[in-house]
Formats: structure tokens, C-alpha cells, sequence
């Protein structure tokens, strides 16, 4: 049996169904100086959507707030169909100190921004989107949780966050009852490995949907780049390219390079 887009799975311990593949709409807008155009991000969009994928996933400020935007537009008319992920905590507003991080006021503030650039009275999947270390995991949970009962977002996710924290948060949802986490997205691809160590065993014993992003590691492991772009990249890091964002997060490196090779020749084999 061939895997389609509508062969649907259930998200963790949720009776939510998904599309194994989801759209990844991080560079929906060139705002931040490279990504897709519009006109292009709407192609993509129609032919995932056309072929039967329902999840899509995006952030507050992918694109300065644009990718939120143009999925909002594209999904007039066919919202009910969608299950839209989207996320909080990264800098919203330069210079306000509240505009950032897990805490109440800043998760509040985030959800109704997105609700209103996504154009939707309600967020299917809400995501912490990087820990902060400073926020408790009992004023997260219990916000995350006022949201779900005022029908703002309907499931509750969390990203890049250490395992340990993860598992303890998923046990005071259980003790106080409040909305438990369904599902926990991660980096994860032939390069970036380590969610195998805690991250993917915690998330199958506590219920947790596994959600991978960044499966090309950027782009990598497709074979586009060679051991030139190490030098070029390193000379125009700032030049706001997806080579030079590569270069920063430290995906392009001689190591990841050789990854990169070994997989391209299992390929032509």
C-alpha cells in the first residue's frame, strides 16, 4: 500500500487526524530576505492541499508574521478541512521584554496575533516553540489550558525543549487535569540525530505525536551544496540567504558535508 496524504494518523494521544506530511510554511513571505513568494507559496499550498494533506505548519514570526498571513488567505474556504499548527515565544516586537518567552502575557498577546493574521476564531495545534528556561512549567500549562476552555486553540504541542522538562510537564497536566501535551516537534534528520537518546523514547511513553522538522537538514541532504559553499557562505554570513542561514545555525559543515556525500552515494547505488 503506497503512503498518501490522506492516509492520516492520529497526533499522540489525541483523536486528531493528520496527514503523515506535513507542510512546513517557515519561508511562506520574503520578509526576512529570502523565502517564497506568494505566488509560489500559494502553489505549494494548493497542490499539498489538492492531493489530501490537512496539516500545516507555521509560527508567529516565520516571515515577520507573513507566513501566518498568506495561510490565512489560502485557507478561506477550506479552514474546517485544515488542521493549522502554529507557535509562540520567539521576539515578537523588538524592544519590548514582554514580547518574548512562554510567560502568560506573552502567550496571550501571541495567540490572539495569530488568530488574527490566520484569519480563524481557533488554532488547531499551539506549539511552545523554544524553552526559555526562566518561565515555571505551572504557568505554561495553566494558560495553555485556559486557551483550550475558551476554545482558542484546540490542541497543545511543544518544541525544542529538553526531555526531562517535557515529561514533567505531561505528568502536572495529568495530576491537575489540565490539557496534556499531544505532540513534541523536533529537529531531526541523518545529520541531527540525539532525539533518538530521550527525546523520541520520552515522547512514545508519554503519549506525545513526534513531529520532525528540518528533515533535508536545510536543505543539505539533498546534494545542493559542496565544500565551496563553506567559504562563500562564511564570507557573505550576513547577506540574509538560506547558504548564510545555514552557515549561522552551523548545518554547513565539513562533517554534515560528508553525511551528505555517503547519502548521495547510497543514492546512485
Amino acid at each position: 500500500m503506497s503512503l498518501t496524504l490522506d492516509t492520516y494518523r492520529l497526533v499522540g494521544r489525541s483523536g486528531l487526524r493528520v496527514s503523515p506530511l506535513a507542510l512546513g510554511a517557515a519561508t511562506f513571505g520574503t520578509e526576512s530576505g529570502w523565502g517564497a513568494e506568494p505566488e509560489d507559496a500559494r502553489k505549494l499550498f494548493d497542490v499539498y492541499v489538492d492531493r489530501g494533506g490537512n496539516f500545516i505548519d507555521t509560527a508567529d514570526t516565520y516571515s515577520n508574521g507573513s507566513s501566518e498571513r498568506l495561510l490565512g488567505e489560502f485557507a478561506r474556504g477550506k479552514r474546517e478541512n485544515l488542521v493549522l499548527a502554529t507557535k509562540y515565544t520567539t521576539l515578537r516586537r523588538p524592544g519590548d521584554p514582554n514580547a518574548r518567552g512562554a510567560h502568560r502575557k506573552n502567550l496571550f498577546a501571541s495567540v490572539e496575533s495569530s488568530l488574527r493574521r490566520l484569519n480563524t476564531d481557533y488554532i488547531d495545534l499551539f506549539y511552545l516553540h523554544v524553552w526559555d528556561f526562566t518561565t515555571p512549567v505551572e504557568e505554561i500549562l495553566r494558560g495553555l489550558d485556559d486557551l483550550v476552555r475558551q476554545g482558542k486553540i484546540l490542541y497543545v504541542g511543544i518544541s525544542n525543549a529538553p526531555a526531562w522538562q517535557v515529561s514533567r510537564m505531561q505528568a502536572i497536566a495529568d495530576l491537575r487535569g489540565w490539557s496534556p501535551l499531544v505532540a513534541l516537534q523536533i529537529e531531526y534528520n541523518l545529520i541531527e540525530r540525539t532525539g533518538e537518546r530521550d527525546l523520541i523514547p520520552m515522547a512514545r511513553e508519554m503519549g506525545l505525536g513526534v513531529v520532525p522538522y528540518s528533515p533535508l537538514a536545510g536543505g543539505l541532504l539533498t546534494g545542493k551544496y559542496s565544500r565551496d559553499d563553506l567559504t562563500s557562505a562564511n564570507a557573505a554570513s550576513a547577506d540574509g540567504t538560506r547558504k548564510s542561514f545555514n552557515f549561522a545555525l552551523g548545518t554547513l559543515t565539513e562533517r554534515n558535508l560528508a553525511i551528505a556525500d555517503v547519502v548521495k552515494e547510497i543514492g546512485a547505488e
